[in-house]
Protein backbone atom coordinates (compact mmCIF):
# COMPACT_ATOMS: atom_id res chain seq x y z
CA UNK A 1 0.00 0.00 0.00
CA UNK A 2 1.10 3.58 -0.74
CA UNK A 3 2.29 5.77 2.05
CA UNK A 4 -0.49 7.52 3.66
CA UNK A 5 -1.03 11.56 2.50
CA UNK A 6 -0.37 14.03 4.76
CA UNK A 7 -3.94 14.95 5.21
CA UNK A 8 -2.57 17.59 8.01
CA UNK A 9 -0.84 19.73 5.80
CA UNK A 10 -4.54 20.65 4.29
CA UNK A 11 -5.22 21.03 8.54
CA UNK A 12 -7.43 17.47 8.05
CA UNK A 13 -7.65 14.79 10.60
CA UNK A 14 -9.84 11.73 8.89
CA UNK A 15 -9.65 8.50 8.53
CA UNK A 16 -8.14 7.77 5.01
CA UNK A 17 -9.43 4.68 2.23
CA UNK A 18 -7.39 3.81 -0.60
CA UNK A 19 -9.93 4.60 -3.83
CA UNK A 20 -9.57 2.92 -7.39
CA UNK A 21 -9.61 4.86 -10.78
CA UNK A 22 -5.52 6.10 -10.08
CA UNK A 23 -4.10 3.82 -12.62
CA UNK A 24 -0.93 6.48 -12.22
CA UNK A 25 -0.83 8.10 -8.88
CA UNK A 26 -1.77 6.76 -5.46
CA UNK A 27 -5.72 8.15 -4.54
CA UNK A 28 -7.08 8.33 -1.38
CA UNK A 29 -10.95 9.37 0.27
CA UNK A 30 -11.69 10.75 3.74
CA UNK A 31 -14.66 9.27 5.37
CA UNK A 32 -17.09 11.26 7.59
CA UNK A 33 -16.31 14.55 7.30
CA UNK A 34 -19.18 16.77 6.23
CA UNK A 35 -17.81 17.41 2.95
CA UNK A 36 -15.38 14.28 2.28
CA UNK A 37 -12.40 14.89 0.21
CA UNK A 38 -9.95 13.28 -2.50
CA UNK A 39 -6.14 13.54 -1.55
CA UNK A 40 -4.00 12.20 -5.06
CA UNK A 41 -0.15 11.77 -5.62
CA UNK A 42 1.38 14.07 -8.19
CA UNK A 43 4.33 14.56 -10.33
CA UNK A 44 3.18 17.66 -11.26
CA UNK A 45 5.13 21.25 -10.68
CA UNK A 46 2.94 23.95 -9.29
CA UNK A 47 3.08 26.11 -12.24
CA UNK A 48 1.43 23.10 -14.17
CA UNK A 49 -1.23 22.98 -11.37
CA UNK A 50 -1.86 26.24 -11.06
CA UNK A 51 -2.39 26.32 -15.17
CA UNK A 52 -5.34 24.10 -14.55
CA UNK A 53 -7.21 27.31 -12.85
CA UNK A 54 -8.48 29.18 -16.20
CA UNK A 55 -8.98 25.52 -17.92
CA UNK A 56 -11.52 24.73 -15.45
CA UNK A 57 -13.08 27.69 -15.24
CA UNK A 58 -13.57 27.09 -19.39
CA UNK A 59 -14.80 23.66 -17.69
CA UNK A 60 -17.62 24.80 -15.74
CA UNK A 61 -18.50 27.73 -18.57
CA UNK A 62 -19.08 24.96 -20.39
CA UNK A 63 -21.36 22.62 -17.90
CA UNK A 64 -19.66 20.44 -16.21
CA UNK A 65 -18.84 20.33 -12.35
CA UNK A 66 -14.94 20.30 -11.73
CA UNK A 67 -12.83 19.37 -8.60
CA UNK A 68 -11.23 22.62 -7.60
CA UNK A 69 -7.79 21.65 -6.25
CA UNK A 70 -7.79 22.91 -2.60
CA UNK A 71 -4.43 24.62 -1.28
CA UNK A 72 -2.93 23.66 1.44
CA UNK A 73 -2.59 25.44 4.50
CA UNK A 74 0.76 27.22 3.17
CA UNK A 75 -1.31 28.08 0.17
CA UNK A 76 0.32 25.54 -2.56
CA UNK A 77 -1.40 23.60 -4.87
CA UNK A 78 0.68 20.31 -3.88
CA UNK A 79 2.66 19.61 -0.47
CA UNK A 80 4.61 16.76 -0.44
CA UNK A 81 3.91 15.33 -3.76
CA UNK A 82 0.21 15.49 -2.92
CA UNK A 83 -2.77 17.51 -3.75
CA UNK A 84 -6.49 17.68 -2.43
CA UNK A 85 -9.92 18.23 -4.00
CA UNK A 86 -13.65 17.50 -3.07
CA UNK A 87 -15.22 14.75 -3.39
CA UNK A 88 -17.94 14.34 -5.68
CA UNK A 89 -21.11 12.44 -5.49
CA UNK A 90 -22.39 10.60 -8.52
CA UNK A 91 -22.70 7.79 -10.50
CA UNK A 92 -20.00 6.99 -13.03
CA UNK A 93 -20.48 6.69 -16.74
CA UNK A 94 -21.05 4.21 -19.17
CA UNK A 95 -18.59 4.03 -22.03
CA UNK A 96 -21.62 4.31 -24.24
CA UNK A 97 -22.53 7.73 -22.21
CA UNK A 98 -19.28 9.52 -23.46
CA UNK A 99 -20.87 10.70 -26.79
CA UNK A 100 -24.03 12.56 -24.46
CA UNK A 101 -21.35 15.26 -23.20
CA UNK A 102 -19.97 15.75 -26.59
CA UNK A 103 -21.55 19.60 -26.88
CA UNK A 104 -19.81 20.59 -23.66
CA UNK A 105 -16.54 19.35 -24.99
CA UNK A 106 -16.93 21.43 -27.97
CA UNK A 107 -17.63 24.72 -25.67
CA UNK A 108 -14.87 23.94 -23.66
CA UNK A 109 -12.67 23.90 -26.60
CA UNK A 110 -13.56 26.70 -27.81
CA UNK A 111 -13.82 28.18 -24.39
CA UNK A 112 -9.56 27.77 -24.45
CA UNK A 113 -8.47 28.94 -27.74
CA UNK A 114 -6.42 31.33 -26.31
CA UNK A 115 -4.83 29.35 -23.18
CA UNK A 116 -1.14 28.15 -23.87
CA UNK A 117 0.62 25.22 -23.07
CA UNK A 118 0.58 23.62 -19.95
CA UNK A 119 3.44 24.25 -18.02
CA UNK A 120 6.29 21.48 -18.66
CA UNK A 121 4.24 19.82 -21.33
CA UNK A 122 4.77 19.63 -25.30
CA UNK A 123 1.99 18.74 -27.92
CA UNK A 124 2.23 15.49 -30.32
CA UNK A 125 3.82 17.60 -33.24
CA UNK A 126 6.62 19.11 -31.17
CA UNK A 127 7.47 15.64 -29.82
CA UNK A 128 8.46 15.01 -34.06
CA UNK A 129 11.84 16.59 -33.22
CA UNK A 130 12.27 17.40 -29.33
CA UNK A 131 12.01 14.46 -26.92
CA UNK A 132 10.46 15.36 -23.58
CA UNK A 133 7.45 17.05 -21.97
CA UNK A 134 4.89 15.87 -19.52
CA UNK A 135 4.97 12.23 -19.55
CA UNK A 136 6.66 11.56 -22.23
CA UNK A 137 10.63 10.78 -22.39
CA UNK A 138 11.14 9.61 -25.81
CA UNK A 139 14.79 8.74 -25.29
CA UNK A 140 13.76 5.73 -22.86
CA UNK A 141 12.08 3.75 -25.57
CA UNK A 142 13.21 1.97 -28.55
CA UNK A 143 14.34 3.60 -31.48
CA UNK A 144 11.75 1.69 -33.72
CA UNK A 145 8.92 2.60 -31.55
CA UNK A 146 10.17 6.41 -30.65
CA UNK A 147 9.80 6.17 -35.31
CA UNK A 148 6.59 4.85 -35.09
CA UNK A 149 4.99 7.28 -32.59
CA UNK A 150 6.54 10.27 -34.76
CA UNK A 151 5.05 8.94 -38.17
CA UNK A 152 1.50 8.86 -36.69
CA UNK A 153 1.75 12.24 -35.09
CA UNK A 154 3.19 13.96 -38.22
CA UNK A 155 0.15 12.13 -40.30
CA UNK A 156 -2.15 13.27 -38.23
CA UNK A 157 -4.31 16.81 -38.93
CA UNK A 158 -6.32 19.03 -36.95
CA UNK A 159 -6.96 21.47 -34.55
CA UNK A 160 -4.74 22.15 -31.60
CA UNK A 161 -5.83 23.37 -28.60
CA UNK A 162 -6.50 22.53 -24.82
CA UNK A 163 -7.71 19.34 -24.05
CA UNK A 164 -8.77 16.87 -21.20
CA UNK A 165 -6.86 14.09 -22.50
CA UNK A 166 -7.94 10.93 -20.84
CA UNK A 167 -12.03 11.51 -21.59
CA UNK A 168 -12.86 8.12 -20.27
CA UNK A 169 -16.33 6.79 -18.94
CA UNK A 170 -14.11 6.69 -15.37
CA UNK A 171 -13.50 10.59 -15.25
CA UNK A 172 -17.29 11.52 -15.96
CA UNK A 173 -19.51 11.31 -13.29
CA UNK A 174 -23.67 11.95 -13.61
CA UNK A 175 -23.84 14.39 -10.16
CA UNK A 176 -27.14 16.23 -8.63
CA UNK A 177 -25.60 19.31 -10.69
CA UNK A 178 -25.03 17.46 -14.03
CA UNK A 179 -21.90 15.71 -15.50
CA UNK A 180 -18.19 16.02 -13.85
CA UNK A 181 -15.35 15.69 -15.37
CA UNK A 182 -12.51 14.68 -13.25
CA UNK A 183 -8.88 13.81 -13.14
CA UNK A 184 -7.14 16.79 -15.18
CA UNK A 185 -3.36 15.26 -14.48
CA UNK A 186 -3.00 14.79 -18.60
CA UNK A 187 -5.11 18.14 -19.30
CA UNK A 188 -2.61 19.73 -22.07
CA UNK A 189 -2.27 21.52 -25.44
CA UNK A 190 -2.56 19.18 -27.74
CA UNK A 191 -4.41 17.48 -30.84
CA UNK A 192 -8.25 18.35 -30.22
CA UNK A 193 -8.82 14.93 -31.78
CA UNK A 194 -7.64 13.35 -28.64
CA UNK A 195 -11.09 14.22 -26.62
CA UNK A 196 -13.01 14.42 -29.88
CA UNK A 197 -12.10 10.64 -30.43
CA UNK A 198 -13.90 9.45 -27.40
CA UNK A 199 -16.84 11.74 -27.62
CA UNK A 200 -18.01 11.03 -31.41
CA UNK A 201 -15.48 7.79 -31.92
CA UNK A 202 -17.89 6.93 -35.29
CA UNK A 203 -16.35 10.03 -37.07
CA UNK A 204 -12.90 9.80 -36.01
CA UNK A 205 -10.30 9.24 -38.53
CA UNK A 206 -8.08 6.36 -38.82
CA UNK A 207 -5.18 8.73 -38.44
CA UNK A 208 -6.40 10.76 -35.51
CA UNK A 209 -7.16 7.01 -33.61
CA UNK A 210 -3.59 6.23 -34.39
CA UNK A 211 -1.95 9.32 -33.15
CA UNK A 212 -3.85 8.99 -30.34
CA UNK A 213 -2.50 5.20 -29.51
CA UNK A 214 1.21 6.46 -30.54
CA UNK A 215 0.24 8.75 -27.34
CA UNK A 216 -0.67 6.36 -25.10
CA UNK A 217 2.26 4.47 -25.62
CA UNK A 218 4.78 7.76 -25.52
CA UNK A 219 2.85 8.71 -22.15
CA UNK A 220 2.78 5.40 -20.90
CA UNK A 221 5.95 4.01 -21.37
CA UNK A 222 7.68 5.09 -18.08
CA UNK A 223 4.78 4.97 -15.79
CA UNK A 224 2.71 2.14 -16.85
CA UNK A 225 5.15 -0.06 -18.93
CA UNK A 226 3.38 -3.32 -19.75
CA UNK A 227 0.13 -1.58 -20.91
CA UNK A 228 2.30 0.58 -23.11
CA UNK A 229 4.06 -2.38 -24.71
CA UNK A 230 0.65 -3.82 -25.64
CA UNK A 231 -0.21 -0.39 -26.62
CA UNK A 232 2.85 -0.59 -29.29
CA UNK A 233 2.04 -4.24 -30.45
CA UNK A 234 -0.93 -2.40 -31.70
CA UNK A 235 0.38 0.32 -32.96
CA UNK A 236 3.07 -1.89 -35.28
CA UNK A 237 0.38 -3.47 -36.85
CA UNK A 238 -1.66 -0.34 -37.70
CA UNK A 239 1.21 1.50 -39.50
Amino acid sequence: MPALPPSPLWGVQAALEPIGGGHRNAVFRTSGLKHDLVFKSTRRTEAALSWLTPVMDAAEAAGFTVPRLIPALDGALSAAGWTCEPYLEGRPFAPEDIPKVAAQIDRFHRNTRALPQRPGFLNSLDLIEATTGGDVDLMAMPTEIIALCRRAWQAAQGEIGVIHGDLNAGNLIDTAHGPALIDWDEARVDFRAYDLIRTDPETASATEKTAALAWEVACSWGIEPEHARICAQVLQRRI
